[in-house]
């Protein structure tokens, strides 16, 4: 399949005929990626579906207002963090249960979850990753699954670099912590 650059499917895009293909072909560039930052912030496979599907409908009904200020890649991933984050507030408003419930419920599913191929080690660092904060855990999953510099983490979350360095500083020895068993 030929790779087209972001700037030639939003042009493609801009064009009533073409629109559906650039949007499909929008989805078959980002689709793994953006279901890999929704699964590790939800945990679930089926849920994680579920908010990636209503994250390419905001995708698809805002595209055309979308005016390239952030890269395509950010605004989408922008878009995926607010629906997971919507999620998972629904989620524990629903049970009226606490968030840190809901990650120990989450932790558990883990475990028996046939699309978890991690070894034991890599599971004890998921529910590391389970136990941070909210905002910690976002903040990590960015950095150390995704790779996204500080710059483009404070785009897609509306917060300053020093502030983000300071939440991964935090994350990270509270992952190691957990994981010698401190």
């Amino acid at each position: 399949m030929e790779e087209y650059s972001d700037k030639a499917l939003l042009q493609q895009f801009e064009v009533e005929a073409t629109r559906p293909h650039a949007f499909n072909l929008i989805v078959k560039k980002y689709q793994e990626r953006l279901y890999w930052h929704i699964r590790r912030m939800v945990v679930d496979h089926d849920d994680a579906n579920d908010v990636l599907q209503n994250a390419w409908i905001k995708v698809w009904n805002g595209l055309a207002k979308f005016r390239s200020e952030a890269g395509l890649y950010t605004w989408m991933y922008r878009i995926a963090t607010n629906e997971s984050l919507t999620f998972l507030n629904k989620k524990k408003k629903k049970f009226l249960i606490p968030l840190a419930d809901i990650e120990n419920q989450l932790s558990q599913s883990m475990e028996g979850d046939v699309y978890f191929s991690g070894d034991a080690i890599q599971l004890k660092l998921q529910k590391a990753i389970l136990s941070l904060p909210e905002k910690q855990r976002t903040v990590f999953n960015m950095r150390y699954n995704d790779e996204m510099k500080y710059k483009e983490m404070s785009e897609v979350l509306g917060t300053s670099v020093g502030a983000l360095k300071a939440s991964y500083h935090h994350a990270v020895k509270k992952i190691e912590n957990f994981i010698s068993g401190d």
